[in-house]
This record gives structure tokens, C-alpha cells and sequence, in this order.
């Protein structure tokens, strides 16, 4: 049976303080379904690619299994899709029939094999992807962030689809997911790399308990530190009047028989050895602090919403929209009132991202029916394309005329490490990419959010984060999501179900 051994294995980036793995010791077999979980930044795509030994790294990492990596780079988007899968996985035109028959299993028909793969939508291209993944049965699958882009139902399909596979590691912050096709956990955490045997509620269970468990040693400890502190004090202003009664006692009776040295010497002992208690329980605090290091906070985050004074923020009446002259959707009409969260809803390709640049005023998209908000309006715009980031987070906040402490603050309560403040927005993961978008649009002075998929590449605790401040600030959004339990949260109405276009 193939093992992945990982030996004492330590990386980091040049120019970061500390090792991103230090000193890591693992066993993985080929034969698991493994999920790989942990904030955006902790190192889920690095470990992914010491895999693939695509980085220099110190240690040792023995496999006897060969590695593929998803998403694959398209060399070239605009040719047919058939090609492009083709050569993707090293098959001549005789043998497309294997990924066919992966394609029927993720319910992707024949038809796309003959368009232009950047014709396919973002759930079409990933089913694709995975196609090719799994005609080899010698390899070990590592899958990074699968669900993104996929709607529910595809989710669900690549879902059954893993759960029929084995001997792989699967990158997801998709709860319901993971719980359905994972049987080992490896969480990369604050401090520390965790594996556990079972599904997501198993890690999620046990780490919540290590969590509670380290905060209620904390809160000890805490309060006997405070104690001895206080005590220590005490002592020595003691230990000083005591000192101090000793050298006026000497000077008013220059002939009493009296150790002159006694009563400070006594104090000095005392305060040596209640010092010498707190230094000792200071060290047992600070072993115990780098312990805590690992506990993931959730802040609360702040919204720079302002209240509209208009009833009605969007009115959209009979709208259908296109692409390449074929019409995407059956009319859609919906209002958009104070203080509503609403969801655009339905399955990958019917137009929904269109809609909202309709919604921008984009004419050229419109088929037909009519769009209308308010004039002056302010929105914010949160969009599918922050993976073109780049430059400094200055820079990026000058974009947007936002102040960077805010932007850097913010940030922070989303678990953000300060030590990526400094690096090129182009070489963060794509996690951090994500958050510095959203905390761009939550700085924002805005009296109406539109967020196209916000959730795609964050953590759990940052999706915990960000339904926990709309539920409290109830702002006005419209809101592309595919994570079940978000949208059934924070929605104020009934679905905006998009259905396919007949023309298409």
C-alpha cells in the first residue's frame, strides 16, 4: 500500500520571520480521501505544491505515488474543448473516449467537447478539469478548491461523483462537501498541522473543544498571574517601608542593640521569593500563550453602510439578458427595497453575472426589459475577478479612496497575517485575494451591496464572519452565492430564481 512520508519538513518564503511548516512529520496513504482545511494564507496550496515539488523546502518527502494537480493551467483557452482536454491529459485523438466516459459521470454532455474551452462556464470547465484528473487510476489527486464557481447542483454532482474515487487530498471550505466525500481531515491551524481521522463535523467537533478547553486554561491563568502580580507589589512596598523604618529606628537610637540589617535582609528574602514564583509562573504563562497561538479568534467586522432614504433601490421589470446574440434567461422581475438582502439564484450558465452588469447599466447585454435605481445611489461592487490583483495594498486602497489603516484593520479581524501587508497583492493566495476585495467593499461608504459569490476561496471562519455582520447591520444586497446554509441565513425573501432562456 503507497505512502506520502513527510520527515522534519520546514518552508517558508523568502523574506517571512517565521516557517510556514516547521518541522512538520506526517503519514498519508494513497488510498484516503483526505480534506485539507485551514484560514486563507496558512499554506494549503504551498503544501499542495511541496508536493508537487515545485518548491525548495528542507526535510524529507518520500512518495510512491505520482502527483496531479487541479486546477490545470489551459495553454490555450480559445481552442476547441476537446483539444484542449486531450492535451491536458497526454491522449491522442483515439483514446477521448476515457474522458468521456469521466464527463458522463459528472453529467457534462458531448456537445462542449466542440466549443471553445473559454466558451464553458466556470462549472462546465471545472467538471471538465476533473474529467481528465481521473482517467488515470495510478495517480494521487490533488484537488484545489473544486466548488468554487459551481452551482448547488453541481456541487452536488462532483460531490457523488469523489465519493466514487479514493486517493486524494480535496481543498475546500464547503462544509457540506467535504463532510460527503472526505474520510481524513488535515487542518493546518495557527500553530500547528492536525490530522484526524473522519469527515469535516469530526475535525470541526474536536477543534472546537481544544478551543474552549484552551480558553478556559487562559482565563486561569490569567487570573493567577494577576494574583501573584498583585502580591508581588505588595511585598515589595513592604519590603521598601520596611527598609525605610530601618533607617530611621538606626539614627533615633544610635545605641540599641539592634541588627541594623535585619529587618531589610528579611524583606529582601521575602520579595527574592515571591519574585522568583512569579518568574517561574511567567514562563508557565508564556509556554502556555504559544499554545493559545493556535485558538482562530472571529472579530467582529464593521460595515460602511448608510442607510438609503429611497424605498426602492433597484426596480428590475421583465429582464432578459444575452450573450453572442442568444438570450440567457426567461424575464426576471424583482424590486430591491431598504434594508432587503435578495439572491440571485439558479444553475451555472443562465446569465447571472450578466444580470448584475446589466443591472450597471451595460446595454449591450440587455434583450430585453428595463432596469432603475435611483440616481446617486451609492453601490458597492464586490465582482468574480479579484484574482487580477496586484501591486501594494496602498496602492489598492488609493484605487478606491479608502484609508489604509481602515483597509489593514479590517484585514486583520480577517485573519490576515501582518506579514503579508507587505507583499505584492499578485502573490497572495488566492484566499487572501478574496478578503482584500471584500474588505475593500466593507470599507466602502455604500448604501447598497452587490456581491457576485463572495464566499468563493474563504475559510470557514471567515464565512462565519461575514453572515454574522449581515445578520446584525441588515444592509440592502444583492447577493450571487452557491453555499446553501449562507444564503438560506441571510436572504430577507423568497429566492430570485433565474431560469434558462428557451433560445438557449
Amino acid at each position: 500500500m503507497g505512502r506520502i512520508q513527510i520527515r522534519n519538513l520546514s518552508f517558508s518564503y523568502d523574506g517571512m520571520l517565521t516557517n510556514l511548516f516547521d518541522r512538520l512529520n506526517l503519514n498519508i496513504d494513497e488510498s484516503w480521501r483526505l480534506g485539507l482545511i485551514g484560514r486563507n494564507g496558512r499554506g494549503k496550496t504551498t503544501f499542495l505544491k511541496l508536493l508537487l515539488g515545485q518548491l525548495t523546502y528542507r526535510g524529507q518527502l518520500k512518495s510512491s505515488v505520482d502527483f496531479i494537480y487541479f486546477p490545470q493551467p489551459i495553454p490555450d483557452a480559445t481552442q476547441v474543448t476537446g483539444d484542449v482536454l486531450l492535451r491536458i491529459a497526454g491522449l491522442d485523438e483515439s483514446e477521448l473516449w476515457k474522458i468521456q466516459i469521466e464527463m458522463d459521470k459528472l453529467q457534462l454532455t458531448d456537445e462542449i467537447l466542440s466549443r471553445p474551452f473559454e466558451t464553458l462556464s466556470p462549472g462546465e470547465q471545472t467538471k471538465a478539469g476533473l474529467a481528465v484528473m481521473f482517467i488515470d487510476n495510478q495517480t494521487f489527486q490533488l484537488i484545489d478548491e473544486p466548488t468554487n464557481h459551481l452551482d448547488i447542483e453541481g456541487r452536488e454532482v462532483v460531490a457523488d461523483y469523489l465519493k466514487q474515487k479514493q486517493g486524494f487530498i480535496v481543498v475546500s471550505h464547503d462544509r457540506h462537501f467535504l463532510d460527503q466525500v472526505i474520510d481524513h481531515v488535515l487542518s493546518i491551524d495557527r500553530a500547528k498541522v492536525q490530522l484526524y481521522a473522519g469527515n469535516y463535523e469530526t475535525w470541526a467537533t474536536a477543534y472546537q473543544q481544544e478551543n474552549r478547553s484552551e480558553w478556559l486554561e487562559k482565563r486561569h491563568l490569567q487570573k493567577e498571574i494577576g494574583r501573584l502580580k498583585s502580591t508581588a507589589d505588595t511585598i515589595e512596598r513592604w519590603a521598601g517601608r520596611a527598609e525605610s523604618q530601618k533607617r530611621k529606628s538606626v539614627k533615633s537610637d544610635q545605641h540599641a542593640d539592634l541588627d541594623k540589617g535585619f529587618i531589610g535582609h528579611k524583606a529582601a528574602k521575602v520579595m527574592k521569593r515571591s519574585k522568583s514564583t512569579l518568574r517561574r509562573t511567567e514562563k508557565e504563562i508564556e509556554q502556555k500563550q504559544s499554545l493559545l497561538k493556535n485558538v482562530d479568534e472571529a472579530a467582529p467586522l464593521q460595515l460602511n453602510y448608510e442607510r438609503p432614504y429611497q424605498k426602492y433601490l433597484l426596480q428590475v421589470a421583465h429582464l432578459q439578458v444575452q450573450q453572442n446574440g442568444a438570450v440567457l434567461n426567461q424575464p426576471l422581475s424583482f424590486n430591491l427595497m431598504q434594508d432587503q438582502c435578495l439572491v440571485l439564484f439558479g444553475q451555472n450558465g443562465v446569465g447571472k453575472t450578466t444580470i448584475i452588469k446589466a443591472i450597471f447599466g451595460d446595454h449591450q447585454l440587455v434583450a430585453d426589459g428595463t432596469v432603475e435605481k435611483p440616481a446617486g445611489i451609492r453601490i458597492s461592487y464586490l465582482n468574480q475577478n479579484f484574482e487580477r490583483l496586484k501591486g501594494s495594498i496602498q496602492d489598492y486602497a488609493d484605487q478606491f479612496s479608502i484609508k489604509l489603516n481602515d483597509l489593514l484593520n479590517t484585514l486583520r479581524k480577517l485573519g490576515f497575517e501582518r506579514s503579508a501587508f507587505a507583499e505584492d497583492l499578485s502573490d497572495l493566495s488566492m484566499g487572501q485575494k478574496r478578503k482584500v476585495s471584500l474588505a475593500r467593499s466593507l470599507c466602502e461608504r455604500a448604501n447598497l451591496y452587490i456581491w457576485d459569490e463572495p464566499l468563493n476561496y474563504l475559510d470557514v471562519i471567515t464565512r462565519q464572519q461575514i453572515q454574522d455582520l449581515i445578520l446584525q447591520i441588515r444592509p440592502s444586497m444583492l447577493i450571487i452565492d452557491h453555499d446553501e446554509v449562507f444564503i438560506e441565513t441571510v436572504k430577507t425573501g423568497p429566492l430570485l430564481r433565474i431560469k434558462p432562456g428557451e433560445s438557449k
